[in-house]
């Protein structure tokens, strides 16, 4: 697909991902200077953060200024609250590395319409890549047509995975999924950045990929960037609902497959209460998220849900006080 071709809206989408990769690497140049603030334990926020975020907010509210816009930093105080048409935008995923000058991160744009992601991006500053997509039409990075790997057997799939890193998290039912999976493959990766991981998916080069914890922006373009590709996304039970579920895989359908038989019995049930509470914090990224209750099983860890099926994801009634969830 030429960039000629390419969709007016994925056109902006990637003018925006640019625009913000290239405040990222000027700041590269010199983190030493780099302002540095903590969100939480291990959960940090640059003012490159916020920079790249407020020129991509900008450029695409200058193109569509009817949208609606759900950021990392930001959450919804921009744009158009309650449009069809919702941009959810990750301006410098791997954080952690960047401030540590590991060269793995980047920026992820997606345009979701009626809560279904049409438009994805996610752009590699330090090596120029650009993966996108639009609904329908295929994955692509740079120039060239992206397919999922054509491997069938898990122990000769590589896996790419990111570790729980907030105070919370239950490391003890991470490594136990950690383990299950590390026994069954070839090789398991944690570069850092996930939305990067998804389009190493889509290119064939992990096989799938799992983690949990992720927000909206973290997955929602490159969820589409690996359909297109040919691959599976979905939650631990194999469920479509993976963007407000915490916990998502990723694969080429051979692979995925085998994923989902391994860690179905670690998914967590995310109720209707816990979905308002993620909007709540969407909206206000400064404040605490309350924590979501979980089942435990003997050993404390999360155990799995008792027979109740997944919880699927609905747009939110619509009244004057009401907004999308995507």
């Amino acid at each position: 697909m030429t960039q000629a071709a390419l969709h007016p809206m994925l056109n902006v989408a990637i003018k925006a991902a640019r625009a913000a990769g290239a405040i990222i690497n000027r700041a590269s140049m010199d983190l030493d200077i780099l302002k540095i603030n903590t969100k939480s334990p291990n959960d940090f926020v640059t003012e490159v953060d916020q920079a790249a975020e407020a020129a991509i907010i900008d450029i695409l509210l200058q193109a569509y200024p009817e949208h609606g816009i759900l950021a990392e930093e930001s959450g919804r105080a921009h744009g158009a609250r309650h449009s069809e048409y919702q941009w959810i935008i990750d301006p410098l995923d791997g954080t952690t590395n960047f401030i540590h000058g590991f060269p793995v991160y980047c920026v992820s744009i997606a345009l979701a319409h009626r809560n279904v992601v049409q438009q994805a991006v996610v752009y590699d500053p330090t090596r120029n890549d650009l993966f996108y997509a639009t609904k329908g039409r295929g994955a692509f990075l740079n120039d060239r047509r992206l397919r999922v790997s054509r491997r069938t057997r898990m122990s000769d799939a590589l896996i790419g995975t990111g570790f729980p890193f907030r105070r919370g998290d239950n490391f003890k039912r991470y490594m136990k999924m950690f383990e299950e999976i590390m026994t069954q493959c070839a090789g398991v990766r944690r570069p850092g950045a996930a939305a990067l991981d998804l389009c190493y998916v889509a290119a064939g080069y992990y096989d799938a990929f799992f983690e949990t914890g992720l927000n909206p922006w973290d997955v929602a373009a490159g969820s589409l960037i690996v359909t297109e590709a040919g691959g599976l996304v979905g939650n631990f039970t194999g469920e479509p609902d993976f963007l407000f579920q915490r916990e998502i895989i990723a694969g080429s359908p051979k692979i995925y497959g085998q994923v989902v038989q391994t860690l179905a019995p670690y998914s967590r049930v995310i109720t209707a209460d816990d979905l308002e509470a993620d909007a709540q914090a969407a909206q206000h990224p400064d404040g605490v998220k309350p924590k979501a209750k979980t089942a435990k099983a003997a050993d404390g860890t999360d155990a799995a849900p008792k027979k109740r099926g997944p919880v699927r994801i609905k747009k939110a009634e619509s009244s004057e006080d009401s907004e999308p969830l995507v």
